[in-house]
C-alpha cells in the first residue's frame, strides 16, 4: 500500500485503542505550564527589582482585575475551539476565587498588613477603608498623672524661669542617659499630678483635661525681632526648589530632599528614605537625623534649634537660605498630626509665609502655598519652633550673625523656655506651651521641672501622637526614675501604631535595663535595631547589658 492509499484510508483505522485526553484536560494542562512559566518570569524580575511589599500589592492589585477579565474575554473568544460552557465554567471559578479571596483578603487588611501597606490598597481600593483598623478617636489624649506628690514644683516655679543646670543634650538629640545612675525616685514612687490642680492666685483658671488647642485658639505670641542688623527685603521667593510629593510618613525626607535641591541636590527621595527610615513604617524623623543626612551625604552643612522665630525665618529666606520647620498640622479629614514643610517666601505686605507641602503642593504656578503669619506660627508652636537651617560653609558667619543667641544651643533652650512661659501664663490650658516648657528644661538639663511641666502637659490634653514624634518627656522622666510613666506612654503610643518607631522601643529597653529586666531590655534593644539598624543609642545600650 503505497502512501497515496494510506492517506485514503478513515482515520479509525489507525486508532491503537487508546482514548485521546479530554479536550478539558489538555487546555487546563496547557493553561498550568503557561501559568508556571509566567509565575518564573515573575518571580525572576522581583528578585531582581526587590520590591517592597506596598510595591507588591499594588502590581497585585492592577494585575488581578486584568487577568480576570482577560482570561474570560480569552475563553469566549475561542469558544469554538473550547468545550461547551468553558466561558461559563471560567467565569464562575473567577467568583469564585473573588469571593474566597476577597474574604482572605480583608482579614490580612487588617491583621496582617502594616499601615503604609494598607494606604496602598486604600490608594487603589478606596472602599478598603471601611475595614481598616480604626484610629483612637479624634478626642482622645495621652494618660494623664493621678496626684500630685507633696513637694513637687509648683507652677511659679516652672513658670520663673532659672537656668541653673547646665544642659546634658545636644539640642534636637535624645539626651544621654547614664544607665548606671542611680534614680532620684523608686518607680513605686512616681510622682504624678491631679486633674485639678491649684493653679497660682494670678492665674485663675484651673487646669482641665481638654484637647490640644487647636491653631485657631492659640493667641499669637509678640514674636522678638532679631538684632542682627542683617537687612531683609520685605517679600521674598525662593527659586530653584524643585517640589516633592512625599511617600507614605515621608514628609522627613521629601522636604529636606527639597530643601537640597536649592543647592543643586538630585538624588530623589527614596535615597533620603533609605538613609532615614529603613523601615517605611517608621512615622518619625527627628530633626537632628535631617541634619545628619546633610552633613553625611552632602557638602553643606546644617543646623536644627528649638525656639525659633518668624523674624530669623524672615532673615534666613531674605537672605537666600531655605529653611524645613516641623509643625503641627489638621488636613482634610484628619486630626491632628506632625509634619514638615520647606517655607519658601514671606510677604510682609500680605502677612503671609509660602511654603512647599510635600503632601498639598507647591501652591499656584510653584508659588508655594500662602501661611498668614498668625496661622503658621500657632501651629509651629506645637513643635517649640523647630527649625533647620540648610547653607554653604563660607556662609557660616552669615548664619552665625542672623541667629545671634539661637546659634548656642543652651540660649536656643532658654528662649524657648521664655516663649513658652508667656504662653502658659497667657493660657494655663495650653497644653502645647507646658509641653514647650518641659522640653526646654530637659534641654537644659533640668529634669525635675521639666518632669513636672510635661505632667502639667498631659493634664491640659494633649493628642495621642504627641510622644510618637516628641521624646523628652521619656528623658526627663528616666532621669527622675518615672519608669512607670514611660512605660504607660510607649504603650499608648505603641498601641495606636507606633510600634514602628525605634525611639519608643529604646525608651522601653531603658526602663527595663534600669529594673534589671536585661532579657526584655535586650529583645526591646534588638527591636529598635529591626527598625533601625544605624540606631547608635540603641547600639550602644544593647552592648552595655551583661551577657
Amino acid at each position: 500500500m503505497n502512501r497515496e492509499q494510506m492517506n485514503r484510508l478513515p482515520l479509525r483505522e489507525f486508532d491503537d485503542g487508546v482514548p485521546p485526553p479530554p479536550r478539558l484536560l489538555l487546555i487546563a494542562t496547557v493553561g498550568v505550564f503557561v501559568l508556571f512559566v509566567l509565575a518564573v518570569i515573575i518571580g525572576i524580575i522581583i528578585l531582581q527589582v526587590r520590591p517592597s511589599m506596598s510595591e507588591l500589592l499594588q502590581w497585585g492589585i492592577i494585575a488581578a482585575p486584568i487577568l480576570t477579565i482577560g482570561s474570560i474575554l480569552l475563553a469566549v473568544a475561542l469558544r469554538r475551539v473550547l468545550p461547551r460552557h468553558s466561558a461559563i465554567i471560567l467565569t464562575s471559578f473567577w467568583v469564585l476565587v473573588w469571593i474566597g479571596g476577597g474574604l482572605v483578603f480583608i482579614l490580612m487588611f487588617r491583621s496582617n498588613l502594616a499601615p503604609g501597606q494598607r494606604e496602598t490598597v486604600k490608594r487603589y481600593l478606596p472602599f478598603m477603608e471601611v475595614f481598616a483598623p480604626p484610629l483612637p478617636p479624634a478626642d482622645t489624649v495621652l494618660p494623664t498623672p493621678m496626684a500630685v506628690q507633696e513637694g513637687s514644683i509648683s507652677v511659679d516655679d516652672l513658670l520663673s524661669g532659672s537656668f541653673g543646670a547646665p544642659a546634658t543634650a545636644t539640642l534636637g538629640q535624645p539626651a544621654a542617659v547614664d544607665a548606671a545612675a542611680t534614680p532620684t525616685l523608686m518607680p513605686s514612687q512616681t510622682p504624678t499630678l491631679a486633674a485639678t490642680a491649684t493653679v497660682a492666685p494670678s492665674m485663675t483658671p484651673v487646669i482641665q483635661p481638654t484637647l490640644p488647642p487647636t491653631a485657631v485658639s492659640i493667641a499669637p505670641t509678640p514674636q522678638p525681632v532679631s538684632n542682627s542688623g542683617v537687612p531683609r527685603p520685605p517679600n521674598k521667593l525662593l527659586g530653584g526648589i524643585k517640589h516633592v510629593k512625599q511617600g507614605w510618613n515621608n514628609c522627613g525626607p521629601a522636604n529636606i530632599t527639597m530643601a537640597l535641591s536649592y543647592y543643586g541636590w538630585t538624588r530623589d527621595q527614596e535615597f533620603a528614605v533609605s538613609f532615614l527610615k529603613p523601615d517605611r513604617e517608621d512615622k518619625n524623623v527627628n530633626p537632628w537625623e535631617l541634619v545628619e543626612f546633610v552633613e553625611v551625604n552632602t557638602d553643606l552643612k546644617a543646623l536644627t534649634r528649638i525656639g525659633g522665630n518668624m523674624e530669623v525665618l524672615k532673615q534666613l529666606i531674605g537672605n537666600g537660605f531655605p529653611v524645613v520647620i516641623e509643625t503641627g498640622y489638621m488636613f482634610e479629614g484628619s486630626d491632628w498630626l506632625g509634619h514638615y514643610q520647606t517655607v519658601v517666601g514671606y510677604d510682609d505686605t500680605l502677612q503671609s509665609f509660602f511654603v512647599y507641602d510635600s503632601y498639598l503642593g507647591s501652591g499656584e504656578n510653584g508659588s508655594g502655598m500662602p501661611k498668614p503669619y498668625k496661622d503658621f506660627d500657632a501651629f509651629w508652636q506645637n513643635f517649640n519652633r523647630t527649625f533647620i537651617v540648610i547653607y554653604q560653609p563660607q556662609d557660616e558667619n552669615t548664619i552665625t550673625t542672623i541667629l545671634g543667641d539661637l546659634m548656642d544651643t543652651q540660649q536656643a533652650a532658654e528662649i524657648a523656655l521664655q516663649t513658652a512661659q508667656s504662653e502658659a501664663r497667657a493660657n494655663p490650658n495650653d497644653a502645647f506651651a507646658w509641653f514647650n516648657i518641659g522640653t526646654a528644661y530637659t534641654e537644659l538639663g533640668q529634669y525635675a521641672e521639666a518632669a513636672a511641666a510635661y505632667d502639667r502637659a498631659r493634664v491640659a490634653g494633649l493628642h495621642w501622637r504627641m510622644t510618637m514624634y516628641q521624646f523628652g518627656p521619656f528623658t526627663a522622666y528616666f532621669q527622675q526614675g518615672r519608669y512607670e510613666d514611660i512605660l504607660t506612654l510607649v504603650n499608648s503610643s505603641m498601641n495606636s501604631g507606633g510600634q514602628y518607631i525605634e525611639e519608643l522601643h529604646f525608651w522601653q529597653g531603658k526602663v527595663y535595663q534600669a529594673e534589671g529586666d536585661f532579657s526584655k531590655a535586650r529583645a526591646s534593644f534588638r527591636q529598635a535595631l529591626v527598625h533601625h539598624p544605624g540606631y547608635t543609642d540603641a547600639q550602644a545600650a544593647l552592648a552595655s547589658l551583661p551577657s
